[in-house]
């Protein structure tokens, strides 16, 4: 009696057991115990964060670039291995203080500030496709406007956003810019991911899940090969974006951008510019 709820040490026991998997294959016990527990998670975090980036990268890269060479991008198209590196310096210095809000949303939801809950049996499979489905939509709805604000209010343009748009050419963009912004600017377009756990019930891991599977998805995004899975906002869509910057600022789908009338279709620019 006046302990923690029994559900609250499930969260600590997971975040624990995460910390232990990815620290503990690299440092001893005694070099982590007198780290607080969460500077442990956001060191695990960090290198997590740094493995996801590189293997998806690295890994994508010499898909397209090198095996299948001139075959979804011309050689012309690309981008130079010094400007890759550009990139990727980038994202290395802005990796930390993007690691400071996985940290913090795990931080939150271990002190009960959440409507996380821990195990999906808890609310059965039924709800829980709900709640996945409201938690996207939101997700969605945010960094739509969020992205759009980046854009529209010239202050956050010139200081934020547009050192990511500085690679604003086929031939610029490749799989390592998916991460290269102002960390400012990448953890305003990840945040609706933290608001949402105040207002939508979540399961915990799967939240986790979908905060690192940003690291995934940008680097798709960025690799200007439009794969015409309607209604997904893929590359296609999303290097419009990068030449054009008045369309598609949407992020898993088209829909917002449908909605709001700021949707351009790479298979028919010029009747969408017209």
């Amino acid at each position: 009696m006046g302990g923690r709820p029994p559900y609250l040490e499930l969260f600590l026991e997971e975040t624990s057991l995460y910390n232990r998997i990815v620290l503990g294959t690299i440092f001893p016990d005694f070099v982590l115990d007198p780290f607080p527990h969460i500077l442990q998670t956001w060191l695990r975090n960090c290198i997590g964060g740094f493995l996801i980036y590189f293997f998806s990268g690295f890994l994508w890269c010499f898909f397209i670039y090198y095996w299948k060479r001139n075959v979804y991008v011309p050689k012309d198209s690309i981008p130079s291995n010094k400007l890759m590196l550009l990139q990727i310096h980038a994202t290395v210095k802005a990796m930390p203080l993007y690691c400071v809000l996985p940290t913090f949303s795990e931080y939150v939801v271990e002190h009960d500030w959440t409507r996380c809950y821990p195990r999906v049996f808890d609310v059965g499979w039924l709800a829980y496709a709900f709640h996945v489905t409201t938690y996207l939509t939101f997700v969605e709805f945010s960094i739509y406007w969020m992205h759009r604000a980046l854009h529209d209010v010239k202050p956050l343009y010139k200081y934020l956003h547009a050192k990511h748009h500085m690679y604003n050419k086929k031939a610029t963009l490749s799989p390592f810019a998916g991460l290269a912004f102002h960390p400012v600017d990448g953890i305003l377009q990840a945040i609706p991911h933290l608001f949402a756990l105040f207002l939508v019930p979540i399961h915990f891991r799967t939240h986790i899940m979908l905060l690192f599977f940003e690291v995934v998805w940008t680097t798709n995004i960025h690799d200007c090969i439009h794969a015409q899975m309607w209604p997904v906002m893929g590359a296609g869509y999303h290097t419009l974006h990068h030449t054009r910057y008045r369309y598609n600022y949407g992020h898993y789908s088209i829909w917002m951008d449908w909605m709001f009338g700021t949707l351009l279709d790479p298979m028919d620019t010029q009747h969408k510019l017209s």
